[in-house]
């Protein structure tokens, strides 16, 4: 079921970076809504009824009543929210993007996983998330909160793949041989054998010496010098 939520605006006149920080310091946030058949309107959020929104909705889902200055309330989604990157709680833009009841919007939707795969629970295994939302195509009123895939009957070195799962009322756009999720063997640890030491198993160490050949000739060669120093 689609989750609902309410947030009221206000046009805003000024545009470029220097109007959005002076509105940002007023608590405000900026924004714009755009959408089919209409002109892009920018707007202020106020910052404090923003963050409490976004604390209860799943904000890529979640279609949003609209009021700006007290007029009939539009639906939207939320497109995009732009934080600043140095302290990503503060947010510095909202792009809101008008629905109607005809149109099929294309939104992602997280995936939820369902069960205990048999893999995991009778042979060890773990359940190897590849994907964690899917993109599909659906009209406003039937956007899901999150698509829950069954993974009761995976054992191990079984997958689960886009094609694989539905969503009512909804088509999805992934490629259907993306695999969403698979169960993996345990991890073992490597066993690391234990390194020997030659000296260890009893290698004598080396001696470094001169051949006994080498010796001899070193010998000879004195005496002969001393017998031609008696010459």
């Amino acid at each position: 079921m689609t989750q609902q939520a309410t947030i009221q605006a206000a046009p805003r006149e000024r545009s470029g970076k220097g109007a959005a920080r002076a509105l940002r310091r007023d608590g405000r946030v900026p924004a714009v809504i755009y959408g089919r058949g209409r002109t892009p309107q920018a707007l202020a959020v106020e910052t404090s009824a923003l963050n409490r929104l976004l604390a209860h909705i799943s904000a890529a889902t979640t279609v949003v009543d609209v009021t700006v200055d007290g007029r009939a309330p539009v639906k939207a989604l939320i497109r995009e929210i732009q934080r600043d990157p140095v302290r990503p709680a503060d947010i510095i833009h909202l792009d809101l993007y008008e629905v109607h009841a005809d149109e099929k919007v294309t939104v992602e939707v997280p995936i939820r996983f369902v069960g205990i795969p048999e893999g995991v629970r009778n042979f060890g295994g773990v359940l190897d998330q590849t994907m964690h939302s899917l993109e599909i195509k659906v009209f406003p009123a039937d956007i899901p909160a999150q698509i829950d895939v069954d993974v009761t009957a995976l054992n191990i070195g079984q997958s689960i793949h886009v094609g694989e799962v539905t969503v009512a009322n909804a088509e999805i756009m992934n490629d259907g041989d993306q695999t969403v999720c698979t169960v993996v063997a345990p991890r073992t640890e490597e066993v690391v054998a234990p390194v020997v030491e030659e000296a260890a198993v009893g290698t004598e160490p080396e001696l470094i010496r001169k051949p006994k050949a080498a010796e001899e000739g070193e010998g000879e060669g004195e005496g002969d010098t001393k017998a031609k120093a008696k010459e």
